[in-house]
C-alpha cells in the first residue's frame, strides 16, 4: 500500500522515548513512513527540532499550546519558539489553539498567545497545528482576523460537520486521530464522510487517544493505518486511495515531499 503520514505525535513523550526504537520500527511496519513531531512548550520545541534533526523520517513543529499559555507570557517563550523557526526541519507552528474545559491557563492569556502564534505563523508563511476544545465559538472569531495563506489543520477535530465546514472556510484541513475508530464516536465518523478527502489529515497524537483495538492503551504512530482504514470504511472507498490522498495533503500542507 502506499504510504502514511501521521501528522501528529508528540514522540519525545516519557511514555515513547523510552521505546523509541520499537516505536520506529511498528510504525515502519505499518508503513508509516513520516511524522510531524509536535512541541507545545520551549522545551518540547527543542525536544521536537532535535528529534527531526537526528531522523530523517521525523519532522518538527515549534509553539506553545493553551494550557502553557500564562506561564508564556510570564517568561518571555514566544521570542524563544520564534528563534527556533529558521531550524532544520522545522515546519509548522504548534500546538497552539484554545482549550476552554480545563481552562489551565486564563482564557485571555490563551487568546492574546493564539493571536501572537498566529501572526507569527502568517510572517514566516507556515502553516498552524491548531489544538480546541469547547472554544469554537471564540477560535472563529480570532481566526477571522488573519489570512492563513499558509494554511494549517484543525488537529484531532471533534466538532460537528457544520462546525468543521466554518473550519474549512479559513483555509484550513481536519485532522482525524483514533476518535474516529470508536464505536459511539458519531461527530468524527460524520466528519470523516463529509469532508472533502483533499483536506483531511490522519493523525494519532500518541501517547494520547488510541485507536481501537488499542483505547486505553499507549499509542504510537504505527496505528496511524487504524485510522486510515476506519476512514476508507466510512467513505466506501479503498485504504490505498485513502493513504494517498491523506499523504499527499501533508506533504503539500507541510512542503515535506
Amino acid at each position: 500500500m502506499p504510504f502514511l503520514i501521521d501528522t501528529h505525535v508528540h514522540l519525545d513523550h516519557p511514555r515513547l522515548a523510552g521505546i523509541f526504537g520499537e516505536v520506529l520500527k511498528l510504525a515502519r511496519q505499518n508503513n508509516v513512513l513520516k511524522m510531524i513531531n509536535i512541541g507545545h512548550n520551549v522545551a518540547s520545541s527543542i525536544a521536537s527540532t532535535d528529534l527531526a534533526a537526528s531522523n530523517d523520517d521525523i519532522f518538527a513543529t515549534v509553539g506553545v499550546h493553551p494550557h502553557s499559555a500564562r506561564e508564556c507570557l510570564e517568561k518571555g517563550w514566544l521570542a524563544d519558539i520564534e528563534k527556533m523557526i529558521s531550524l532544520p526541519k522545522v515546519v509548522a507552528i504548534g500546538e497552539i489553539g484554545l482549550d476552554y474545559y480545563y481552562d489551565n491557563s486564563p482564557r485571555e492569556d490563551q487568546k492574546q498567545v493564539f493571536r501572537l502564534q498566529l501572526d507569527m505563523a502568517c510572517r514566516h508563511k507556515l502553516p498552524v497545528v491548531i489544538h480546541q476544545r469547547d472554544a469554537a465559538s471564540d477560535m472563529l472569531a480570532i481566526l477571522r482576523e488573519f489570512t492563513l495563506e499558509y494554511s494549517g489543520v484543525m488537529h484531532c477535530f471533534s466538532g460537528s460537520v457544520e462546525t468543521a465546514r466554518e473550519f474549512l472556510s479559513h483555509n484550513l484541513h481536519i485532522g482525524l486521530g483514533g476518535p474516529v475508530t470508536f464505536k459511539n464516536a458519531k461527530k468524527p465518523k460524520a466528519v470523516a464522510a463529509a469532508v472533502p478527502l483533499d483536506k483531511l489529515l490522519v493523525e494519532t497524537d500518541a501517547p494520547y487517544m488510541a485507536p481501537h483495538p488499542h483505547r486505553g492503551k499507549t499509542n504510537q504512530p504505527g496505528y496511524v493505518r487504524l485510522v486510515a482504514e476506519e476512514i476508507a470504511r466510512i467513505r466506501g472507498i479503498s485504504l490505498d486511495e485513502v493513504a494517498v490522498a491523506t499523504t499527499n495533503n501533508a506533504n503539500k500542507l507541510f512542503r515535506i515531499s
